[in-house]
């Protein structure tokens, strides 16, 4: 399993020298298993490179979109696969009790906010709606839950034999607890994430930061390793980098946020991991 980050920032894409080494693109990360399977986690700005570096060959794709925040499915439309006769296309997102994945997609894939429609992509595209209990996605065993985040919002959890990873770039476990973290059994996120090797986890946020975006849905750097540690997670990759933060500020942040017990790191733009099994990652949601 190698996991290629595309796109690591929060909220807005913010280009230029200041976020060079980090990235400013937006929500995107690329899982490629040993037979060259293909899933893309979320489809921010970032999903464009991703989609020019996968081979002119690959005939399925999944897409595996954890909520329809605009910088978490602005790039849709510019990944070359949607565009590619005889592709097939998989895009899996949250249930919604109002409207259907479909028709929420349809909102941005649509004139006057997009001058081609969902309907007119040249691949053939298959919407899933998550949660819905766990999927065999080729090599990888995908597992969906619902995540404390506004809107509609899941996390992901995929197992392969090559290794484990949870994803829940968008998440605010902390909210309404008084004493964070508590038991793994009333904690949003934690079966997803339960002994993982590598968690990428939203940590927008400095702890001076937070009290004031209370509610937001987002989490600050040492709420995020206090779920890992929760979880039993072996590497944290902090994510969804605030786009008002440079390539220094987040040098600073994460200088000493290692402990003994787990690996904490910051995600960085075209960066890749290739994580080992363990044997404490299951296949699924216990």
């Amino acid at each position: 399993m190698k996991i290629i980050f595309r796109g690591t920032r929060g909220s807005l894409a913010a280009p230029g020298p200041e976020t060079a080494r980090y990235g400013g693109n937006t929500a995107c990360v690329e899982v490629r298993a040993a037979d060259n399977s293909v899933l893309v986690l979320d489809a921010g700005t970032g999903i464009r490179r991703c989609g020019a570096a996968l081979p002119a060959s690959l005939r399925r794709v999944d897409i595996l979109l954890t909520h329809l925040h605009m910088d978490h499915i602005q790039g849709l439309g510019f990944f070359r696969p949607l565009r590619t006769p005889g592709v097939e296309a998989h895009i899996w997102g949250p249930v919604s009790s109002t409207l259907s994945l479909h028709a929420r997609l349809s909102r941005y894939l649509s004139p006057p906010l997009f001058p081609v429609r969902l309907r007119d992509l040249e691949a053939k595209v298959e919407l899933h709606e998550v949660p819905c209990g766990s999927a065999q996605i080729g090599p990888f065993r995908m597992s969906a839950e619902l995540i404390c985040h506004p809107d509609a919002a899941v996390g992901y959890r995929l197992v392969s034999p090559e290794g484990s990873l949870a994803y829940l770039p968008d998440h605010e476990p902390a909210l309404g607890v008084r004493d964070f973290p508590g038991s793994p059994d009333w904690t949003s996120g934690a079966a997803l994430a339960e002994g993982v090797d590598v968690l990428i986890h939203d940590a927008q946020y400095t702890d001076a930061e937070y009290p004031k975006r209370v509610g937001w849905g987002h989490s600050s750097l040492s709420q995020a390793r206090a779920f890992a540690e929760l979880v039993g997670a072996r590497h944290l990759v902090g994510f969804h980098h605030d786009p008002g933060r440079d390539d220094d500020d987040l040098d600073r942040m994460y200088a000493d946020a290692s402990t003994p017990a787990l690996s904490v790191t910051a995600a960085r733009e075209g960066a890749t991991i290739s994580p080992e099994r363990t044997t404490a990652a299951t296949d699924g949601l216990r």
